[in-house]
């Protein structure tokens, strides 16, 4: 354990005393930063790369004079671990830590900060020390929903990543309640690693990943089996599933701004017809991703005359109103009015979109705009039986809501003049009370204001 004694030291003597009693905990072991273990944390995982990480701080000079300390502004610190987004030292030092430890660490210039220093704090060139508690960390967060938590175990090479379409190798060890059931190499494309048997999780966090990464996926249903499982792995619906991956290599695919207009357009078609074969196998993730492989090419993309124009206006459509079928199977009925939204700027009379939208928000429950949008559709085309019928289902809906509504406020009033005629008891009541109350005052009164007058 370490004091404010032991702090009041110059450079070297602190050096020696840390060394004395600590660990270095850099990679090269330069002694960039020496730790001394004040409390054992708990027994079992440690934090990894990328983990967002909670800690407690204090930080000093060598002299013993705090320059910062989380504590006094009573909130803890969190950073994403291994990003660069604080001092080296904090990097190294951290993954060095088990959950609920508290430790010193000495910090050479170099790992902390510099020649430099920081003005009116720490002179320049300065040792500083720190004292940590690690209090929590996660894993990091790939997707909005919290589908893929990805935890790096080994940090790869280099600044690139795989991107859509790009060629990858890998080897795969996957596990479901501690049971590993496949471990094997594999090359994919991304954005198609279903056809391989590979779960959508992996293939979406490819475009995280260097060549020579090791990571950990934690992957939801969603990402993983689905509500299907995996019969052949003995892995039912609905569960999670964990992969080791390590991206052996990669070759990339052109990106966007690297692809004349033509070589666009001639890859869109075979994009499309990538992501019809995974809709029509269910797979409608998967479709989603080539669908937006599409959009991602020509959203931009003006065409050098009226038959190129329409050409990627054709493709833009087609691939909004698949987007928008998908969504509407996964029930993500917000994304199925946007890329509705999208076609009809391109396309004001598109049936096809206005059918869309108007299904969308009807299971929204915006049956007056699901109304309108079906009644657009019987504009464009009179003899469209589904939207005649969509607008029937509309009435009855937007009817029904009605007479809900008169139910709710009838019952609504009946409590409320309940309550009032009740108020009303009680006020009538408690006057009457107050009135018997006065009165019975005055018949005592009156006798005492006699005997006390003059007779």
């Amino acid at each position: 354990m370490t004091t404010d004694q032991d702090l009041s030291l110059d450079g070297k003597s602190a050096t020696a005393r840390f060394a004395a009693k600590g660990i270095d905990v850099t990679p090269c072991k330069d002694q960039g930063v020496i730790k001394v273990v004040k409390r054992p944390g708990v027994e079992g995982d440690r934090p990894m790369i990328g983990d967002r990480v909670t800690v407690h701080y204090t930080g000093k000079l060598v002299n013993g004079k705090k320059f910062d300390c989380s504590r006094e502004r009573k909130e803890p610190f969190s950073f994403n671990l291994g990003k660069g987004q604080v001092l080296k030292a904090w990097d190294v030092g951290v993954l060095s830590m088990q959950r609920g430890e508290v430790c010193t660490f000495l910090c050479k210039p170099e790992y902390a900060y510099g020649c430099a220093g920081n003005p009116d704090k720490i002179p320049p060139n300065s040792l500083v020390v720190f004292e940590m508690e690690l209090l929590k960390f996660e894993g990091e967060t790939l997707t909005d929903d919290g589908g893929i938590v990805r935890r790096i175990k080994l940090k790869g090479d280099g600044y690139t990543n795989p991107n859509d379409g790009a060629s990858v190798d890998v080897h795969l060890e996957g596990s479901c309640d501690g049971r590993l059931f496949e471990s094997r190499d594999v090359s994919f494309i991304v954005g198609e690693a279903e056809d391989k048997g590979i779960p959508l999780g992996v293939d979406r966090a490819m475009d995280k990943m260097q060549k020579g990464e090791c990571c950990v996926l934690h992957l939801k249903p969603k990402y993983g089996f689905g509500s299907e499982g995996k019969p052949e792995y003995k892995i039912g619906p609905d569960k999670n599933i964990t992969y080791e991956v390590t991206l052996k290599d990669f070759k990339k695919a052109k990106e966007t701004w690297e692809m004349d207009l033509m070589e666009k357009l001639d890859l869109a078609d075979a994009v499309k017809n990538k992501g019809n074969q995974y809709f029509k196998a269910g797979r409608y993730q998967q479709a989603i991703v080539q669908y937006h492989r599409i959009i991602t090419w020509l959203e931009m993309e003006c065409g050098t005359g009226i038959e190129q124009q329409k050409r990627i206006q054709d493709y833009e459509i087609t691939a909004h109103l698949n987007l928008a079928l998908c969504f509407l199977r996964t029930k993500e009925f917000s994304l199925v009015v946007d890329n509705c939204n999208k076609v009809i700027e391109l396309d004001e009379c598109n049936e096809k979109a206005l059918y869309r939208r108007g299904e969308a928000r009807l299971l929204r429950n915006e049956f007056t705009l699901a109304m309108a949008d079906f009644q657009q559709v019987l504009q464009v085309n009179p003899t469209n039986r589904a939207a005649r019928a969509q607008i029937s289902i509309c009435q009855s809906k937007i009817k029904e809501h009605h007479e809900q509504d008169k139910k709710t406020y009838a019952n609504m009033f009946q409590k409320f003049a309940e309550r009032d005629t009740k108020t009303g008891k009680v006020r009538r009541k408690r006057n009457e009370s107050l009135k018997s109350s006065m009165n019975g005052e005055v018949c005592n009164k009156r006798p005492r204001r006699s005997q006390e007058c003059p007779s």
